[in-house]
């Protein structure tokens, strides 16, 4: 097989090894491609792997030969399953591999929130909050939502389930949102869910920037409304220079890296060669459609 990776520039800048990937098909790589750039390198391939850049009806139809994507990521919003199916294209992703390395960057993010560590010099204008009896709810209580649970309780917080509770969830003194991006709730946190939230309460989310309608997130951070955010992903990704959150100082902001430890970027070549050897055996290990 022929196959190419469009966007590794946030799995393998050259410091892990493609050989589990390499030992099932003849693969080129690039760190980032644009639209036109993709049209070229998709030529005569029939597999691509992809971690965000967007596979829609119109690339398949244009690349008749293609017949398998292999998504390095567990979110697949930036695919047309739909047309995959219609068009005989398998597609397959990795779920459940960043588990770890999410739950401990939502855990940082809200620690640097926090307790500042890296400006406790100025302490005297920065108070520290201490989390122990504090509320934590969590909006997507799977694997990365639990575990985030897990560390919060360790240091003494209480967990409220958005599915079990919404109501105590979204009076949480913190806010976790850890599910995938849907159509349903795009912009879930809207200025009337933000409205419905407790004053001066922290939001965190590790999952998909598109849950979050930034213009409210912005006039809530700006009035107090809400002390603080810690963002590891926004709805434009990188953001524009003009991004009105990048300049506020309650608002900490991380480039989509909570998955990128070495360990877990391993991982997901690991899983990328299993996807496509069980698709190669006619199999259906993590395939979507």
């Amino acid at each position: 097989m022929k196959a190419v990776f469009l966007d590794c520039i946030d799995i393998n800048r050259g410091d892990i090894s493609w050989n589990p990937v390499e030992n099932l098909c003849e693969l080129q790589y690039f760190l980032t491609s644009t639209e036109e750039e993709a049209a070229s390198r998709l030529q005569g391939k029939d597999t691509v792997f992809i971690d965000s850049f967007p596979i829609g009806r119109k690339i398949m139809e244009e690349h008749p030969q293609l017949k398998y994507i292999g998504i390095a990521a567990t979110g697949f919003n930036h695919v047309d399953l739909a047309a995959a199916k219609e068009l005989g294209v398998a597609v397959t992703n990795i779920p459940a591999y960043s588990t770890d390395a999410v739950a401990q960057h939502a855990i940082a993010l809200l620690l640097q929130i926090t307790n500042r560590p890296g400006t406790y010099d100025d302490v005297e204008t920065t108070p520290l909050t201490l989390l122990n009896g504090k509320t934590l709810g969590i909006v997507g209580y799977g694997n990365i939502g639990r575990r985030v649970g897990e560390i919060a309780q360790s240091l003494g917080m209480e967990i409220i389930p958005y599915s079990v509770d919404p109501e105590r969830a979204v009076k949480a003194d913190v806010l976790s949102l850890n599910c995938p991006l849907t159509e349903e709730n795009r912009h879930m946190v809207d200025r009337a869910f933000i409205s419905g939230m407790k004053d001066g309460a922290i939001l965190i989310n590790t999952a998909r920037g598109a849950l979050v309608d930034e213009q409210a997130l912005e006039e809530a951070l700006k009035s107090g409304k809400l002390k603080a955010a810690g963002l590891d992903v926004l709805e434009k990704e990188p953001p524009d220079a003009d991004c009105p959150l990048l300049e506020l100082e309650n608002c900490v902001i991380t480039p989509h890296v909570a998955f990128t430890p070495k360990e877990t970027r391993e991982k997901i070549i690991e899983l990328l060669a299993e996807n496509l050897r069980s698709f190669l055996e006619g199999g259906s290990f993590n395939r979507l459609v």
